[in-house]
């Protein structure tokens, strides 16, 4: 019988479990409160399979250098909180319209600025869809718990190398420091995607699309194929282009490989919605207190369900708009003053009222704060 690997690990070394079994063999970034430990796990158990640790002057740098490797072709990663998050916010529109695949780990904490440092919030849930200037698309993704941030951050892995886009992973302090037994699941148990490479010796122009597809294969730097990368609108080449319909082409494009794809992107969970009539959405450390207040509001004679969405960009918008279809009221709850709340409205329109409930000054929220309002609400 095959023993388990079973360990007790943190949030943050359960990132860094998940990165090397989806092949991470590169990682740069600056060391920052709440997601230190992921930059110190990578130092020590990469060179023991073969990959490069290194810690870079700055932020931006961490991720600038972390691109470079990707190009490359090695899967690469780098990790942040908050204020790093910001800084890194120019490479990340760089890895976007130059379609570099790469894994952002983004631990949040209070803002803004250096803000709160070791207290938990999820303030950076619009900085991480529209941080970077322009039109561009963007996946992010939020565990709840220590097993869901190894699972995701393979997922993260598997959706960057896939789609050719930067993704980020946007867990908190909460999850990032709690620790809880996990098994870490054996290799080939989950899926393990490799990006797509040009077969050799063909004529290879590095952002050709072929007929019936919307991502260009990606040959790595160095094996025999030239070719340009800038953050300027380019041509099939990867060379600069002026022209409006180029950028056009090539930005539909962009944005189509992940709207087209939403089935494979979007992620979710429900808990006791089948016959909810009320329904609270929640996400990453916030769901885990919204799944105690939904059998607390049970217990009262409430029919409340959990909606939690996993997927952060692109929304759930299918999903979210039946909602509002079904219920006449629904609680979103969270460690900001509203941020996720605006997306929610926006898609259930005037279907269903949509409160809000959230702070933003490093306190959880709690089960009976959450009970309270619902309460209120009805």
């Amino acid at each position: 019988m095959t023993q388990k690997n079973v360990k007790l690990l943190q949030g943050n070394e359960a990132c860094v479990e998940g990165a090397l079994y989806a092949g991470m063999k590169f990682y740069s970034g600056y060391p920052i409160t709440p997601s230190t430990e992921i930059a110190e796990d990578s130092a020590v158990k990469l060179p023991k399979v073969g990959g490069k640790f290194i810690q870079m002057e700055d932020e931006i740098a961490g991720i600038a250098a972390a691109i470079g490797a990707s190009l490359t072709g090695i899967k690469s990663m780098t990790a942040t909180s908050g204020p790093g998050l910001s800084l890194k916010l120019e490479n990340i529109g760089y890895a976007a319209i130059a379609e570099v695949p790469l894994v952002i780990i983004n631990v949040q904490r209070g803002g803004p600025s250096t803000g709160l440092p070791t207290s938990p919030a999820q303030g950076d849930i619009m900085q991480a869809k529209w941080g970077s200037h322009g039109d561009y698309p963007i996946i992010a993704l939020s565990p709840q718990s220590v097993r869901e941030t190894f699972d995701l951050t393979v997922k993260a892995f598997n959706l960057a190398e896939k789609y050719r886009t930067p993704v980020i992973l946007l867990t908190d302090e909460v999850v990032g420091h709690m620790r809880e037994k996990i098994e870490i699941p054996a290799p080939g148990e989950l899926e393990v995607f490799d990006r797509i490479v040009p077969e050799p010796n063909t004529d290879y122009k590095a952002y050709r699309v072929d007929e019936g597809d919307i991502v260009p294969k990606m040959a790595p730097f160095g094996a025999g194929y030239r070719y340009h990368v800038t953050g300027l609108f380019h041509d099939e080449t990867g060379f600069p282009s002026n022209s409006s319909e180029n950028a056009k082409f090539m930005l539909d494009r962009m944005m189509a490989k992940i709207e087209d794809n939403r089935e494979d992107i979007v992620l979710y969970d429900e808990f006791m919605l089948e016959d909810a009539e009320f329904v609270i959405i929640s996400y990453g450390s916030s769901a885990r207190t919204c799944k105690a207040s939904v059998k607390k509001l049970r217990s009262k004679g409430i029919k409340a369900g959990l909606f939690r969405p996993i997927t952060i960009w692109p929304s759930a918008e299918a999903q979210i708009a039946e909602l509002g279809k079904k219920v006449n009221n629904i609680l979103v709850a969270e460690m900001n003053l509203g941020q996720y709340c605006h997306e929610v409205q926006r898609i259930v329109k005037s279907d269903a009222e949509v409160h809000h409930i959230g702070r933003a000054n490093g306190e959880v929220l709690t089960p009976d704060e959450i009970v309270s309002k619902v309460m209120e609400v009805l």
